[in-house]
C-alpha cells in the first residue's frame, strides 16, 4: 500500500493530538472528581457547620437578651427577640434541607423539637419577665439547644475531616496515575519523534549526498531507498538521471578520444611547413623570372 509524505506527517500529527487528548481528558476527569469532593466539602458539611454557628449565636443573643433585662429589671425588646428568633428558624429550615451525614437528620429533628419548646419559654417569658422559674427553664432549654448545635457542628466538622482525607488520598492516587500515563505518552511520543525523523533525516542526508556527488561529476551514484513513497519515487527518477549522465559522459569521452587518435603527428606537421616553405620559394623565383621575361620584350 502506498503511503504518501503528506499522509506521513498527517499521521504524525494526529498521533500527537490524540496523546495530546488522551492527557486532557484523563486531567480533565481527575480534577472534575477531585472539584467534586471538594465542592461536597464546601457545599453540604461547611454550609451545615455555618448554620450550627448561625443558630447558636441567634440563641446566645436571646438569652442575654432576657438574662440582662431580668437582671436590670427592665422589659426586654421584643423586635430583637422576634428577628432572632426568625433568623433562628431560617437557618434551621436550611439545615434541614442539606442533611448530608448519617444521623444528621435525627439531630436536626431534635433540633428543631428544642427549639419550639425555647421559643414558647421565651414567648411565656415576654408575658410575665420577673417569672424566675420561667427563666430558669430557659436557660435549662437553652442549654440543651446549645449542646445539640454543638453535636451538628462537631458531627459535620468530622465528616469534613474525613472527606478532606478523603480527598487527599484521591489526589495521591490521580498524581501517580497521571505521572505514569504522561511518563507512557512521553515515552511513546519521544520514540515516535524519534523514528519519524531518523526516517525523513536518513533520506534527505542521503538525497543531498547524492547531489553533491553528481555535481561533483561522479554519475556513478545510486540512491537505495526503501517503501513506496515519493521518496522512493525520487530514488527511481535521481537512478535514471544518474545513469544517463554516466552513459552521455562515455559518449563524450569516446567522442574525444576519436578526435584526439584523428590529429595528425608532430613530424607530419614540420614536414608539411617545410613544403608550404619550399613552395612558397618557387612561387618567388617563378614571379622574379616572369618578370625579368616581361622586361626583355
Amino acid at each position: 500500500m502506498k503511503i504518501s509524505i503528506r499522509t506521513k506527517f498527517t499521521i504524525g500529527i494526529v498521533f500527537f493530538f490524540v496523546i495530546i487528548a488522551v492527557l486532557s481528558i484523563f486531567s480533565a476527569y481527575y480534577l472534575n472528581r477531585l472539584s467534586k469532593k471538594t465542592s461536597a466539602i464546601l457545599k453540604e458539611n461547611h454550609l451545615s457547620v455555618v448554620y450550627a454557628r448561625d443558630m447558636s449565636e441567634d440563641i446566645m443573643n436571646i438569652n442575654q437578651e432576657i438574662t440582662s433585662c431580668y437582671l436590670t429589671n427592665t422589659k426586654p425588646d421584643n423586635t430583637v427577640i422576634k428577628k432572632d428568633l426568625n433568623l433562628f428558624d431560617k437557618s434551621l429550615q436550611l439545615e434541614k434541607n442539606n442533611i448530608t451525614e448519617p444521623g444528621e437528620d435525627k439531630l436536626a429533628s431534635g433540633i428543631e423539637t428544642g427549639f419550639n419548646e425555647y421559643r414558647d419559654s421565651v414567648v411565656k417569658i415576654l408575658k410575665s419577665p420577673k417569672s424566675v422559674d420561667k427563666v430558669l427553664y430557659l436557660q435549662k432549654k437553652f442549654g440543651n439547644l446549645d449542646q445539640q448545635l454543638v453535636l451538628l457542628s462537631q458531627l459535620n466538622e468530622k465528616a469534613i475531616e474525613l472527606k478532606t482525607d478523603d480527598a487527599k488520598i484521591y489526589t495521591k492516587s490521580a498524581l501517580k496515575y497521571m505521572t505514569i500515563l504522561a511518563t507512557l505518552c512521553f515515552l511513546i511520543a519521544l520514540t515516535f519523534t524519534y523514528n519519524f525523523a531518523s526516517y525523513f533525516n536518513e533520506r534527505f542526508f542521503q538525497l543531498y549526498n547524492g547531489i553533491k556527488e553528481i555535481v561533483s561529476n561522479n554519475y556513478g551514484q545510486r540512491l537505495h531507498f526503501e517503501g513506496n513513497d515519493e521518496f522512493y519515487e525520487i530514488s527511481l527518477v535521481f537512478n535514471q538521471m544518474a545513469a544517463k549522465l554516466h552513459e552521455n559522459k562515455q559518449k563524450i569521452d569516446l567522442t574525444l578520444q576519436s578526435d584526439l587518435e584523428n590529429v595528425p603527428d608532430v613530424n607530419d606537421v614540420q614536414e608539411l611547413k617545410s613544403i608550404l616553405f619550399r613552395l612558397k620559394n618557387i612561387e618567388e623565383q617563378a614571379t622574379d623570372l616572369i618578370s625579368r621575361l616581361e622586361n626583355k620584350k
